[in-house]
């Protein structure tokens, strides 16, 4: 699949999706939604661990509003249902861990989009901004189900209602994101966390995905024999002998993902 509203770039086992469309602050439309979609699943091929960032400087302005009249008799629930689930669900479920470096703005869609992968890191100079209320809408693409979990009822509430920005500073305080970057280090420092996670024990990864993800469906002792399943499997794989002997040896493990 060519891509016309994104660059898909893969290089030593890290995929970076490049969200490309800087004339409209990377807003999401139909197209955009299919090719991220179609580039996650691409990745997962051919990489060990993918990146979610931005050209220009937002990471996402959220839906395309193109034309005010379009988007007001537009079909929000199917569009939710058809191109944002598939979309945000490809994420969150993908096996390989998932890195949103947010360069920028995050905003509506855009900050959902963000916050629906495993790690967040953003510029000090980004902010994340639920503008749902702006425009008489209510907050979606994930962010009702992530936001309570991630910051607390009474955080995300007032983010949702007040519509105000969180930076990225205030953001890493509250937990809604992993870290904050000064932004003359960000693209450096984004890069080799990606390159370490692909150079890392891919399957233990995805078994750390499975068990996090899953928890907050599960009971206590659901979760026990859930982690000693997925324990058990990366009990077996090779890179779990190349840890432990490169622990016994002191020296650094030569991780293959497998």
């Amino acid at each position: 699949m060519e891509y016309s509203t994104i660059r898909l770039n893969i290089d030593a086992g890290v995929a970076v999706i490049t969200l490309d469309r800087p004339e409209v602050m990377n807003a999401l439309n139909t197209q955009m939604r299919a090719e991220i979609l179609d580039a996650v699943k691409a990745a997962e091929r051919h990489a060990r661990v993918i990146v979610l960032t931005g050209t220009g400087n937002a990471f996402c302005s959220g839906q395309d509003l193109g034309g005010g009249a379009t988007l007001a008799s537009a079909d929000l629930e199917r569009t939710l249902r058809d191109e944002y689930n598939p979309m945000l669900k490809a994420i969150a479920d993908s096996p390989l861990p998932v890195i949103a470096a947010v360069n920028g703005a995050a905003v509506g869609a855009g900050a959902s989009l963000a916050l629906a992968a495993d790690v967040v890191i953003a510029t000090e100079s980004a902010v994340f901004l639920q503008a749902f209320a702006r425009i008489g809408l209510m907050p979606d693409a994930g962010a009702t189900y992530w936001l309570p979990r991630q910051i607390g009822f009474q955080r995300a509430m007032g983010a949702a209602l007040f519509a105000e920005p969180v930076t990225a500073r205030q953001a890493a305080d509250w937990g809604m994101i992993w870290e904050a970057v000064a932004d003359d280090r960000f693209a450096a420092h984004w890069r080799a966390r990606a390159e370490a996670l692909a150079n890392g024990p891919t399957v233990a990864y995805t078994s750390m995905k499975e068990a996090l993800r899953g928890s907050f469906n599960r009971t206590y002792d659901e979760q026990l024999l859930a982690e000693a399943k997925l324990q058990g499997q990366c009990g077996k794989t090779r890179d779990f002998r190349e840890g432990v002997l490169a622990f016994v040896e002191k020296r650094k493990a030569g991780f293959e993902g497998r």
